[in-house]
């Protein structure tokens, strides 16, 4: 994630009318996918708006730390700094929804988070139908929801995120690079990263994805 997208010669800005506000980038390849993806689900009245995409290293550390420090309040208005002082417990209380720095796989250009950060908006009305178009679309345009309810199936990682999802035809690729070679003692660089050993955050979160994804 230590790279400036909008410097990249992989990475394209997207269009406002593709996303909810400008200046946001993503691979081109995975942007070329998502246009047709918008196009065949507004033949059906639906629009799917970006709302989140690249991030690199700093991006991505600013949101870690301000949930680290207590700027900005975890689930339930929780401060973490004071609800977790143990930095493992505090560090698993953020993962539930955000990465550590240099493990998102936004650093990648190949996810992106469409609509709502909500799953409840996702059940019923508008959103409904948004999600119910992806579960029957999306793979046909490349794309797979790596964040699908914990069970059976992904028994680690980020809770369900219906927003959240990834191109495999460059992240199965990537995927399987950071299994074999990014570890523990790699991530660091921001507040809270001596919890990525202990929780073993490659192995549970960078690949704790569900397997229709890889």
């Amino acid at each position: 994630g230590h790279f400036e997208p909008s410097e990249h010669p992989d990475f394209v800005e997207i269009d406002s009318i593709y996303a909810d506000r400008a200046g946001m980038y993503v691979r081109r390849d995975v942007y070329d996918a998502f246009i047709r993806m918008h196009d065949a689900a507004e033949e059906q009245g639906i629009d799917l708006v970006i709302r989140s995409a690249a991030r690199n290293f700093e991006y991505q550390k600013g949101i870690w730390e301000r949930k680290w420090t207590g700027v900005t309040k975890i689930e339930n208005g929780k401060d973490a700094s004071l609800a977790y002082p143990d930095p493992k417990d505090r560090a698993l209380a953020i993962l539930k929804y955000s990465s550590m720095p240099g493990t998102s796989r936004h650093h990648w250009g190949t996810d992106i988070d469409l609509n709502a950060f909500e799953n409840s908006w996702f059940e019923e009305g508008e959103g409904k139908l948004v999600y119910d178009f992806l579960i029957k679309h999306a793979e046909e345009y490349g794309f797979c929801q790596p964040y699908t309810p914990k069970g059976e199936k992904r028994t680690d990682g980020y809770e369900e995120e219906k927003w959240h999802w990834t191109y495999m035809p460059v992240s199965t690729i990537l995927t399987n690079k950071a299994a074999e070679v990014l570890r523990d003692s790699m991530i660091s660089g921001f507040q809270g990263a001596e919890a990525a050993v202990p929780i073993g955050v490659v192995e549970k979160y960078i690949l704790g994805i569900d397997p229709a994804c890889l």
